[in-house]
């Protein structure tokens, strides 16, 4: 299917990326989390880089393969094997090592990252670190958007964090997820992809918000079982589906009234 296929529904605002997670070396998850999205029509997979774990999701999946690291030389490996995509981040997995990341070291990274692959002409997207404040956010927004950058995604605030209500939790990063979006979108042309406390409930609102994708981990990877993996990827694509329906239904209306 190839990298053309996502950008088609970046174009489109409806992108859909499954994340088994930068830090997930369970090839048994990960091979689940491959098949469920790619049965319940995600538009991509993203994946620790791990020479094991990308040729497990090579074989279970046809979608777009984005490989994430914090490491240069890593993600070139990953272009060399042949991913799809790669990606600066994601970052919520390492916070819980306690390791934070500033808007300079992401740009050096992207820097770094993107002299090594330039043969490769491989498309590239950056995490920009919720933990930064927002000034900050958008200017690293804007640098890695002269460099060329294709896609940035964007995260909540760790410290929004709430044990004793998960619900909670989830909904209150999601919003912060989705103020940062709005930001950059005003900020920036780079295509934005919403994650961090994504669900099937907040999905369409991160759209709505000006998203071109978003991003989802949790959601599907913590999941005990395939059938309950692949439930949710449908149930989030067909969230984003519906609210297409409407929009274009509140276009062919205001069209008709406009004619009368």
């Amino acid at each position: 299917m190839g990298i053309e296929v996502f950008k088609k529904h970046l174009r489109e605002k409806r992108a859909v990326k499954i994340i088994a997670g930068i830090d997930n070396y369970n090839l048994e998850n990960v091979a689940s989390v491959c098949r469920a999205a790619q049965k319940g029509h995600a538009s991509a997979v993203d994946i620790a880089c791990d020479k094991k774990v990308y040729d497990t999701a090579r074989k279970n999946t046809k979608l777009p393969i984005f490989v994430s690291s914090i490491h240069p030389f890593e993600l070139l490996q990953a272009a060399q094997w042949g991913a799809d995509a790669i990606e600066i981040g994601n970052f919520d997995a390492l916070y819980k090592k306690n390791m934070t990341f500033s808007a300079d070291e992401v740009y050096e990274i992207a820097l770094e990252t993107l002299s090594l692959v330039s043969k490769y002409d491989i498309f590239t997207c950056v995490t920009i670190p919720g933990n930064i404040d927002i000034a900050q956010q958008i200017e690293l927004a804007k640098k890695l958007e002269i460099l060329g950058v294709d896609l940035i995604q964007t995260e909540g605030l760790k410290e929004v964090t709430n044990s004793t209500n998960p619900s909670s939790h989830l909904v209150n990063y999601a919003k912060a997820t989705i103020e940062n979006t709005m930001e950059l979108i005003q900020h920036t042309s780079i295509p934005v992809m919403s994650a961090s406390g994504i669900s099937a409930k907040t999905a369409p609102l991160a759209f709505a918000s000006g998203a071109s994708a978003v991003g989802v981990g949790a959601a599907v990877n913590k999941l005990d079982s395939e059938v309950a993996m692949c439930a949710t990827v449908m149930s989030i694509v067909s969230s984003i589906s519906y609210r297409n329906s409407i929009n274009k239904e509140i276009v062919r209306t205001s069209r008709e009234l406009s004619l009368r």
